[in-house]
């Protein structure tokens, strides 16, 4: 008998099964991929970034794609296959205060859009990830990351 995998994400993670009683699904996902980078292009620190980087003629395939990304991170689906890493990598400009600002950004999001648990979810993992991106990134560039501290959380007013 196989198992789906979401369930085998509920036996591994109670986070993703708390998340997953409040309502936690692809529709939920979507919004939050929608709302969050329609915020994100417009912002005054990450948006020039967006905007040159992804094309107006590829930004609906960038939602899916991330949308995929955090269906397969949330619910075990496997539709995300791809590498972001390399992607992330060849932004010269990317520092520090973009991942912060694309946390804080993404935090405000799913604070509006989830209930607390799933809210929460997200946000930890948005953290990882940015924290993995910031610390490879800066690998790449030669910069020192033995004393390298987690991102401080920006707050947006």
């Amino acid at each position: 008998m196989s198992t789906s995998p979401t369930a085998r994400l509920r036996a591994v993670h109670p986070d993703i099964e708390r998340a997953l009683g409040e309502g936690l699904d692809e529709a939920m996902i979507r919004r939050v991929v929608d709302r969050f980078y329609a915020l994100a292009r417009h912002d005054g620190v990450i948006g020039p970034i967006f905007l040159r980087v992804v094309p107006d003629e590829r930004w609906q395939a960038h939602l899916d794609t991330i949308g995929d990304f955090w269906s397969s991170m949330l619910l075990g689906t496997g539709r995300y296959d791809g590498r972001p890493m390399p992607k992330h990598m060849a932004i010269p400009e990317l520092d520090d205060v973009h991942f912060q600002r694309w946390l804080a950004l993404f935090r405000q999001t799913v604070e509006e859009l989830c209930p607390p648990a799933a809210a929460a979810l997200f946000i930890d993992r948005s953290e990882r990830v940015a924290n993995s991106f910031r610390i490879n990134i800066k690998m790449r560039r030669g910069e020192e990351i033995v004393h390298l501290k987690p991102l401080e959380r920006e707050e947006l007013t």
